[in-house]
């Protein structure tokens, strides 16, 4: 299959991309070749600015030369490459990539021109895709700050131990006896507060990497490294910069980094040397790419090295952390990722973990370092011994969890091996943060070989900790309760509970991709200038009617905007469940005039979310200078997630309508910084234009005089237009829609009145309303023309006729079939209206539903010391989840206290009745009894006529009170009374009985 399409890179070259080369155990699938084609299209143009060049003091700008060229072939074929090479004067150097890239070098001393016409003529030979100009890029280790190693390795430090390759070793008892293992505070539980990662725990469980590869992807490693040489892997290891399989560093006493980042994985145990990996009977390699001249190619050829080998890529590098650049991979390294997660480990995917970046003090974001927001990578932040942000640290909502590091000189830092033979106390920065969180998923891939790249990720975030650093400001709390940061992401790695974690976890199911394009209003592109706040709004749904995402997991905006000073620029992202997510922070240092095109940032904390409803892109100039001005192009959204939960056990949201947990407050927020806009400033900028008087009185600023659809925000309610390009600003939300905060959505168009998209109150015609209040019952809410089965029609409530449950005549702990048979509830349920745990109104003794919705068995004592995830903790009251099983008590006496009344009511018209009687036919027996008492009479009979209007009112307060979740006990509790009991019908017939003999 051949794909066309073309890029721009930034030395202005085009990129060809003739044909998209496939291995033969690649997926063939068409979601998948979308995707790809979809990042061709919109990522490869990226335009990035790491190359190597410099401006002269003309204004000319000169890039260095590329040291390499890269020779694609439409398929493997190492001879022809060679062949090609040699009669265009060239050699081939090194392995080949990505199947059919080749690295081809000019031969030493050939002229410029010359090496020129060569590749003018090498790309149009027969079975030559492309020959691709690499040149060089700017990227830097992530470990700069400050350097204390010893002057001198102790002698214990310098002892070499022959270790049988790949030997197995029983874990040694804790705590280790290596000479800095105490010195290992992270590991040790000597941060300050006692915390650590819980990497003992794991350790104890007997987990310490067995069988998990990773590769150093970096300067290098010492493979002779006397506490790295018994874990050394060939295999996982390679020399990109030399083309030889040797990845021992050059000696110069800059090329330490990769064999520093290589101790903290897998440093021996128990060998009197330096201190202890954190995975230290893993496989460790390493690749050296960063000794010489970066390119795509070499990234690419790093990336794609042996991906059915190595398990996790561990990579502590990236773009200048100036504050001011924006780059990311190119189109190999893209497809080097690709191919990672979707061919590697047989299939499961590779895991790369990316350091976050240590550009904090140039006010740095990591949304500018592509690699960092890309989908596939785990970006990993850092905390200090004190448990806060260090200095160094890059804030973006890409980060999904942190590991501890280094913070000044003063405090404490990362110990691991060094170069020569030696250790160090001193490693810092991102660089040491990103190994650690490599060597703790291998101990999760121990734990559970099967754990795919996604499956990875999922646990990470759920078992990351937050409660170490909610010290720090910026914490907030997502959609579905979890503790986010732009610092910290989820929080501190936990290894003990990310193993126990991936024991039972079960693999995610297919991950979907739904795409929404905004489309822009004329003028197009919109003007830009000074100071502004715009605000751009999609619905979404989720793209029920192709491949649907109920439940997210990454969520990514790419957009185009061009600005004179790139750095002023704000975006952020709000999600229909209120999740807040600063996708650009202003950085100070970035003077660009360029702005960017079609960048992706990133954010993972909206994970877990249902993603329908309206999603609003807030873009923001903090510029002081009016100026300053340029172009806003487009923006799309990109949901990955799945169409159904990601363990069996997670929350489960109603395929027809949004979740029913919405958080108000986005639009307020919205409102608020547009009206602090107007009481700054004299003119209200939108764009390059301004707001002009006599605005509708629902507006905060307008382009037009008196018109609702020209605000720029509202002053009470938000109402989307049908076209999702605008909104009108009202007081009241209009028939058919319904308020969310301060926003007016529109109801589902079988719904009159809805409280939520497809929740409705009241039905359009002569249809009628499902009222289920349950777990099992996914349909609540909906209107039908005929109620489904299990379900009976109520027409009693003559406002609105529902379908509500069969009423149950069984006995406690036992529920009526379908074929009006009594059969036994599930052992969780006390009382139930089906089989199965899903179907309790009531649990039983020793079960509770406080956080899954159903009946689980309470934990025992040392379930809750382990923090077990498959029962409920019993000892706490949970009084936010009440449900219709916590009312079943309430509905008991309400039958009880109908079934008295009734017989009350019948004793009353008896003597009535009599009385009546007795006026009638006064001349009886009892003569002329002028002294009757009809006052206890009348008390009773107003009693009663308050007693049926309060029925009355609860009968209409069930269809207007859509929170109240007693509805069907109402209409049960009416019921039972309609139908007397025979031992009330018994005492009714035998009251005039007595009264006639007395």
């Amino acid at each position: 299959m051949r794909w066309q399409c073309s890029g721009k890179s930034g030395s202005g070259k085009r990129l060809r991309i003739r044909q998209l080369p496939f291995s033969a155990n690649l997926p063939t699938a068409l979601p998948a070749l979308f995707l790809l084609n979809f990042f061709a299209k919109n990522v490869a143009s990226i335009a990035h600015d790491s190359l190597y060049c410099e401006t002269d003091k003309t204004g000319r700008q000169s890039c260095a030369e590329p040291s390499h060229y890269v020779l694609k072939l439409a398929r493997r074929d190492d001879d022809l490459a060679k062949q090609y090479a040699d009669e265009h004067g060239m050699a081939v150097k090194g392995e080949p990539f990505l199947d059919s890239h080749y690295f081809i070098y000019p031969q030493t001393g050939a002229e410029l021109r010359r090496r020129k016409r060569s590749v003018d003529q090498l790309v149009d030979r027969i079975g030559v895709d492309d020959l691709i100009i690499d040149r060089p890029k700017r990227r830097v280790k992530r470990d700069y700050l400050f350097d204390q190693s010893f002057v001198g390795p102790r002698p214990e430090e310098r002892i070499r131990r022959q270790t049988t390759f790949f030997e197995r070793r029983e874990v040694p008892k804790l705590p280790f006896h290596d000479p800095l293992y105490q010195d290992q505070w992270y590991l040790v539980g000597r941060a300050v507060g006692s915390f650590d990662m819980n990497v003992r725990e794991a350790w104890l469980m007997g987990y310490a990497g067995r069988n998990v590869s990773i590769s150093i992807l970096d300067d290098g490693i010492q493979r002779d490294h006397p506490d790295l040489v018994g874990n050394y892997d060939p295999l996982s290891s390679t020399d990109i910069n030399d083309h030889d399989s040797d990845p021992t560093p050059q000696n110069n006493g800059d090329n330490k980094h990769g064999t520093r980042c290589a101790g903290e994985v897998a440093a021996l145990a128990g060998n009197n040397v330096c201190g202890v990996g954190v995975a230290f009977l893993s496989k460790i390699g390493g690749v050296r790419m960063l000794d010489g001249p970066v390119s795509d190619s070499v990234e690419a050829a790093s990336l794609n090295l042996n991906q059915q080998h190595i398990d996790i890529y561990s990579a502590s590098w990236g773009p200048e952390d100036d504050g001011k650049t924006f780059d990311g991979p190119g189109n190999l390294a893209q497809e080097a990722f690709y191919r990672g997660i979707k061919a590697g480990r047989g299939g499961r995917g590779n895991i790369f973990v990316w350091a976050s970046g240590n550009g904090g003090s140039r006010q740095d974001s990591c949304s500018a370092d592509g690699y960092t927001t890309s989908i596939y990578t785990l970006s990993i932040s850092s905390a200090t011994y004190d448990n806060h942000r260090p200095w160094y640290l890059e804030e973006c909502p890409s980060t999904i969890a942190t590991t501890y590091s280094s913070a000044n000189i003063n405090q404490p830092a990362i110990v691991t091996v060094d170069v020569p033979n030696g250790c160090t106390k001193m490693h810092t920065g991102t660089s040491a943060s990103a190994p650690l969180a490599a060597g703790i998923i291998a101990l999760a891939l121990e734990a559970n070989p099967s754990l795919t790249w996604r499956d990875t990720q999922h646990i990470v975030l759920r078992t990351a900790n937050p409660n170490p650093l909610l010290n720090n400001a910026g914490w907030s709390i997502n959609g579905v309760g979890r503790r986010i940061s732009n610092k910290f992401g989820y929080g501190l790695m936990d290894a003990g509970a990310l193993v126990k974690l991936a024991r039972v976890w079960k693999n995610v199911p297919e991950q979907h991709m739904c795409t929404y394009e905004y489309s822009l209003d004329a003028p197009r592109p919109r003007p830009i200038q000074g100071r502004f706040a715009l605000n751009f709004t999609l619905e979404v749904s989720g793209c029920q009617q192709g491949t649907p995402v109920l439940y997210l997991e990454h969520v990514q905006v790419i957009t185009t905007i061009r600005f004179g000073k790139r750095g002023d620029l704000k975006l952020t992202l709000f999600s229909p469940m209120g999740t807040r997510s600063v996708l650009l922070p202003p950085r100070p240092q970035d003077f660009n005039q360029n702005g960017f095109h079609k960048w992706p940032f990133l954010t993972v904390q909206m994970w877990g979310e249902d993603p329908r409803g309206v999603w609003t892109l807030l873009v923001e100039s903090i510029s002081n200078n009016p100026n300053i001005g340029g172009i806003f192009s487009d923006w799309a959204l990109l949901l990955y997630g799945t169409e159904e939960p990601a363990q069996p056990s997670d929350q489960r949201y109603s395929p027809y309508a949004p979740s029913a947990y919405r958080r108000p407050g986005i639009g307020q927020a919205l409102t608020s910084q547009n009206e602090t806009t107007v009481e700054e400033a004299s003119t209200v900028r939108f764009g390059s234009l301004q707001s002009v008087g006599d605005c509708h009185p629902e507006c905060v600023g307008c382009s037009e005089p008196r018109s609702q659809t020209a605000c720029f925000s509202c002053r009470h309610f938000t109402l989307t237009l049908r076209n999702r390009a605008g909104f009108k600003c009202v007081e009241h939300c209009e028939e058919g829609f319904y308020a969310d905060g301060d926003k007016c959505k529109r109801c589902a168009t079988d719904c009159e009145t809805c409280s939520q998209a497809e929740l409705c109150d009241k039905c359009h015609d002569a249809k009628l309303l499902i009222d289920v209040k349950h777990y099992g019952h996914l349909d609540h809410g909906r209107c039908v023309a005929t109620c489904p089965e299990g379900l009976v029609a109520d027409y009693r409530l003559t406002i609105q006729a529902k379908c509500v449950l069969r009423r149950n005549s069984c006995s406690a702990g036992y529920f009526e079939s379908a074929q009006s048979v009594c059969l036994e509830c599930d052992k969780s349920c006390a009382t139930c209206h089906g089989p199965g745990p899903l179907q309790c109104d009531e649990c039983a003794q020793g079960f509770a539903n406080h956080t899954m919705g159903y009946c689980r068995q309470c934990c025992s004592p040392d379930q809750l010391t382990q923090k077990d995830l498959h029962c409920e903790d019993c000892s706490k009251s949970y009084p936010e989840f009440r449900t219709k099983s916590h009312l079943s008590m309430l509905s008991l006496l309400a039958n009880f206290f109908t079934i008295i009344g009734l017989v009350l009511l019948g004793t009353v018209l008896f003597y009535l009745c009599r009385q009546l009687i007795c006026c009638c036919f006064g001349n009886g027996r009892n003569g002329n009894r002028s002294d009757l008492e009809y006052t206890p009479l009348t008390t009773i009979g107003d009693d009663l006529d308050g007693r049926k209007k309060d029925q009355k009112q609860n009968m209409g307060f069930a269809l207007e009170d859509d929170e109240s979740e007693s509805d069907n006990d109402d209409a049960e509790s009416l019921m039972e009374g309609e139908k007397r009991s025979p031992e009330a019908e018994k005492q009714q017939r035998e009251v005039p009985t007595e009264e006639a003999e007395s």
